[in-house]
């Protein structure tokens, strides 16, 4: 039986991070994952983080990813990959089922095999992430009915689109940030869909797709798929207060994919096989360990990070596992306690960062109080997918001033400060608290760089120039699909519910390799529709 110092089990961003920590002090490191290829769910993730440098804010996740795999390499750090862990026992005893280098038969021909291996550690981490969670309605056995995440794969990890009509059912982050990932590869998103009558993830991720033109229905649910041998069609219905459907309210859609995008349940079998305490709350997104700050489980030597120990973002559970790489680092006795001490309250101030306001694990579900900023146009937007006019003209940062100017659209309290960041000109202020909202300094002094729009990983900030010739203004816009407008094409803006609201003409488009692949597109439209286009269509 092989030893280690430290078996980490998952090569996502919480056990990579992890590893990494543990390995730069001198540990002996193996991590498992049951995947061909290291990295869990950040080599799908080709949006841009939120939080701030420290929390890689607006990287995008499968760079963060490549940047793991170097720091894990580069720490000594052994990754075993095609290898299932199939069992966890409390003397800290792994047993995994590895798929072996295949041979080569008589005739030429390969197969592999597998083969079950146990290992020993003197600490082990699970992080072993969570799985997509589905629901049941006539025909969701059909093929073409798929979960969000496996959609995501297929996209960023294999280059296939999933389908060209898409219903997404679910209005979280997951389901936000896929549908816009659907429009990007060309797919045709006819619906997001969610039973809830608010949407679920973030103000800025449900702004950028209804701009595109998605229709939301809350309130509404799936009530059939429609098909013999591959979804043809979906029918969804309103449903009332306790989820029930509302008869006369049925929607068809001829669609050839239904993305289901429902939530995640923790992977804790692994945890609960070691005889560690496990919450059944339900709190943490489902059966969760307990564990304190570190990740530590009530089996000495046992620790849990990442959504294994409940469900949250992918930075979050980066900072996780370095805090729990610490301290078994400290445990094992491979750092002294000072040392240890300092690296986890570093790593511990930036995780308090990340799981503030009105998102933050704690508030969730709460009523969270109206004097908060930005709470009423949030529960607007919350509400209906979109800003309203009325609203967003009495944000700050939203003024007739005099040039090109930022538009703060950023309307929520969601820890993220790269655009204060990014202004060369320190025109942009978020102050001491990540979670404040973004403003426009008094008398600040745009240069129409674009850093502000191309940095902003919710793509929330606009330039705007209300007089830029007789009857007219610009509106510089974030854009991120192929293939780019031209300089003299003419098409109509659309308003922030993807409804066609003016003329435009395309006078500038901007792509830089410091905007990292956001390119800025530059519209004229007449001057009092500068608070209202917020995107553009080709005619």
């Amino acid at each position: 039986m092989k030893r280690y110092d430290l078996i980490i089990i998952g090569a996502g961003p919480s056990g990579l991070s992890a590893a990494i920590e543990a390995a730069k002090r001198g540990m002996k490191v193996i991590v498992f994952d049951e995947n061909a290829r290291p990295g869990g769910q950040l080599f799908k993730q080709i949006h841009k983080f939120f939080g701030s440098k420290e929390h890689k804010a607006k990287i995008r996740g499968f760079v963060i990813g490549r940047q793991l795999l170097g720091e894990a390499e580069k720490a000594g750090v052994e990754v075993r990959l095609s290898a299932t862990v199939i069992g966890l026992y409390p003397d800290k005893e792994v047993v995994v089922r590895e798929i072996l280098e295949p041979e080569e038969g008589t005739a030429g021909e390969t197969s592999a095999k597998e083969a079950v291996f146990h290992y020993k550690g003197d600490a082990i981490i699970v992080a072993t992430g969570a799985s997509e969670n589905m629901v049941t309605f006539d025909g969701w056995t059909l093929p073409g009915v798929m979960g969000a995440g496996a959609a995501q794969t297929l996209m960023n990890l294999h280059g296939v689109r999933p389908g060209r009509k898409v219903l997404m059912l679910g209005s979280g982050n997951v389901g936000l940030v896929v549908s816009f990932q659907l429009l990007q590869a060309g797919c045709e998103v006819v619906a997001l869909v969610d039973a809830a009558p608010r949407i679920g993830g973030y103000g800025v991720h449900a702004a950028k797709v209804a701009r595109t033109g998605v229709p939301f229905y809350l309130s509404h649910t799936i009530k059939k798929a429609e098909g013999t041998d591959h979804v043809t069609g979906v029918t969804i219905a309103q449903v009332d207060s306790r989820f029930q459907f509302i008869e006369g309210t049925e929607k068809h859609f001829d669609v050839d994919t239904i993305c289901v995008a429902v939530g995640l349940s923790p992977m804790s079998q692994l945890l609960k096989m070691a005889g560690c305490e496990m919450d059944n709350s339900g709190k943490g997104g489902g059966q969760i360990p307990v564990v304190d700050e570190s990740g530590a489980t009530s089996v000495p030597g046992i620790y849990a990070v990442g959504d294994v120990a409940g469900i949250e973002e992918a930075s979050s559970a980066m900072i996780e596992g370095r805090m729990a790489g610490i301290r078994v680092a400290e445990y094992l006795g491979f750092d002294d306690k000072a040392g240890a001490d300092t690296a986890f309250d570093q790593n511990e101030k930036a995780l308090e960062g990340l799981r503030q306001g009105m998102f933050a694990p704690g508030n969730r579900g709460k009523k969270i109080e109206k004097t908060e900023e930005g709470i009423p146009v949030s529960e607007n937007l919350l509400t209906h997918g979109f800003v309203a006019d009325d609203e967003i003209e009495r944000y700050p940062g939203v003024t007739h001033k005099a040039g090109v100017h930022p538009v703060m659209e950023c309307t929520q309290n969601i820890p993220c400060n790269p655009c204060q960041d990014a202004c060369p000109k320190h025109c942009i202020s978020i102050g001491s608290n990540i979670t404040s909202l973004p403003v426009v300094l008094k008398d600040s002094a745009c240069i129409d760089c674009g850093m502000c729009v191309s940095s902003c990983p919710g793509q929330a900030i606009f330039l705007v120039n209300e007089d830029a010739g007789p009857g007219k203004a610009t509106v510089t816009l974030p854009y991120e699909f192929l293939p780019l407008p031209e300089e003299g094409d003419e098409g109509y803006g659309l308003g922030r519910d993807g409804s066609r609201v003016c003329d435009a003409k395309v006078v500038r488009v901007r792509s830089s390799g410091a905007f990292d692949h956001t390119a800025l597109v530059t519209i004229e439209v007449p001057a009092e529709y500068a608070m209202k286009a917020r995107f553009f269509v080709k005619a």
